[in-house]
């Protein structure tokens, strides 16, 4: 029997040859068959650009179909332990950020199992496919409006943006409801000891914690918000607010690194704060994974193949926009609608898309899941009693 898991999961995961049952050489045709005989692949999704794949992966693989549940981070978490918890095993694939929750509540507890289809283990650096394989890697950066900075980005210490000068003028998506923006602020807070040397920089002085503050992360969220914060609950609104040009004193945003193209799309004029000390971008990884007793397994398994890409992508592949459809899409496959400036596949063999060199150029701090998982609950029971304030 695998380790730490009930009987009925234990033959399920025989069955379905996953896990410690995983064999050593994986037969993709049989795969395949077996996932046209199961039908249907059932995926729980933080993203709602999942579902953006259902046809493109009908005509790739006839018979089988996709049902996607677009959750949020939060709620596909939720979802996911809730229903397992009740016996009901529904989902397929769970594919989401909330790494603190995913790889502690769930993988650890056997409630996903991890599965990298073994052609692409070779392209697929082992940090990004151990503990758990990583779908797509994003980050959190902040946004300026070029047009009110014209010459250059307005602030290059990030503890300028708790100063008067930037009172109100400071946006960021409620960390309360977005897993993605709460991993951002954590990992803020996790480079504690960074974040003072950077204030030192900046003031000449070491930093004075206030009352009940532990340390300079908490100190920065803390005088963050005493500094009129702006919480949007919608990523696309505050973006607006940044970039719409034609503003006298637009806000700073706190935002994801993907609505860079929404310059292109809605015409904004914002720009990253891409060089700032001590860091400017906060990475955190979007999972996925075969959900415990899922009824489509193999299926799962075709799809989370072509989750990654084809075999025939790689670091020479010509990709042409629209990245969704023709030669671009077939190549792609399953990264066609992340291929945007601040989404990064888990594979070191795709090239990265236009405007995405800012990626390797900006300097950048990565969520800890283990951080996540101890200090979670406490920078929430924090910014709420800040917050309140």
């Amino acid at each position: 029997m695998a380790q730490d898991v009930p009987p009925e999961t234990d033959a399920w995961l025989k069955a379905a040859e996953l896990g410690p049952y995983a064999p050593a050489s994986e037969d993709w045709d049989a795969i395949v068959a077996k996932a046209k005989e199961e039908g249907r692949v059932v995926v729980y999704s933080a993203s709602g650009r999942i579902a953006m794949l259902v046809d493109a992966f009908a005509a790739t693989y006839p018979g089988i179909e996709v049902e996607v549940f677009d959750l949020g981070s939060v709620k596909t978490v939720e979802k996911t332990i809730r229903e397992q918890q009740a016996g009901i095993y529904n989902a397929d694939i769970v594919t989401t950020g909330n790494s603190g929750a995913v790889i502690h509540e769930m993988l650890n507890k056997g409630l996903i199992f991890n599965y990298v289809p073994e052609a692409y283990k070779d392209r697929i650096p082992v940090e990004n496919r151990e503990p758990l394989l990583i779908r797509i890697n994003e980050a959190i950066v902040i946004y300026y409006n070029t047009e009110a900075y014209p010459d250059a980005q307005p602030v290059t210490n990030i503890w300028e943006l708790t100063e008067p000068e930037f009172k109100g003028r400071v946006g960021v998506i409620d960390p309360m409801s977005s897993g993605s923006s709460f991993m951002g602020l954590a990992t803020i807070v996790q480079n504690a000891d960074e974040m003072a040397a950077a204030y030192k920089r900046h003031t000449g002085n070491d930093i004075e914690l206030g009352d009940g503050v532990p340390d300079a992360g908490y100190e920065f969220v803390a005088r963050l918000l005493q500094n009129d914060l702006v919480i949007f609950k919608s990523g696309s609104k505050l973006v607006e607010a940044s970039g719409t040009p034609g503003q006298e004193n637009p806000l700073i945003a706190f935002a994801y690194m993907t609505y860079i193209s929404k310059n292109e799309s809605d015409g904004f004029v914002n720009a990253y704060l891409a060089d700032l000390d001590p860091a400017a971008k906060w990475v955190y990884p979007t999972y996925t994974a075969i959900a415990n007793r899922a009824p489509h397994p193999n299926a799962a398994k075709v799809l989370t193949a072509y989750l990654l890409g084809s075999l025939e992508l790689n670091e020479s592949s010509v990709l042409e926009k629209p990245f969704t459809e023709g030669a671009s899409m077939e190549l792609l496959q399953g990264l066609a609608p992340y291929y945007d400036p601040g989404s990064v596949s888990p594979r070191d063999d795709v090239p990265l898309p236009p405007g995405g060199e800012a990626w390797s150029e900006m300097k950048g701090w990565t969520v800890s899941a283990d951080f996540m998982q101890s200090e979670g609950p406490k920078l929430r029971d924090f910014w709420l009693l800040h917050a309140s304030q």
